[in-house]
């Protein structure tokens, strides 16, 4: 079955950086479109970043662009989301999907606080 497993997160003071990865398995991950999704405490989910099946060709949200990188390794099933100069309001529980088959991963805890 289908299964995204996030893993990254933690605790970071704001300018620092994380990496979040996506470990994929389930289906040809090769072949579809992965995106980063996140969720602040009474926030509506916002999508961060989508990135294309070859992976030459993504998005970012706003608020992100110029700090997030998003990336994958179509050869380790994995979807990577570089986070740099950290802000407290990136603070949110960040989870990867598959757009296509509607698959979730659990999601990995994102906090940014002196």
């Amino acid at each position: 079955q289908v299964q995204l497993v996030e893993s990254g997160g933690g605790l970071v003071q704001p300018g620092g950086s994380l990496t979040l990865s996506c470990a994929a398995s389930g289906f040809t991950f090769s072949t579809y479109v992965m995106s980063w999704y996140r969720q602040a405490p009474g926030k509506a989910r916002e999508l961060v970043a989508t990135i294309r099946s070859a992976g030459g060709v993504a998005n970012y949200a706003a608020s992100v662009k110029g700090r997030f990188t998003i990336s994958r390794d179509n050869a380790k099933n994995t979807m990577y989301l570089q986070m740099n100069n950290l802000k407290p309001e990136d603070t949110a529980v960040y989870c990867c999907k598959v757009d296509a088959l509607g698959y979730w991963g659990q999601g990995t805890q994102v906090t940014v606080s002196s």
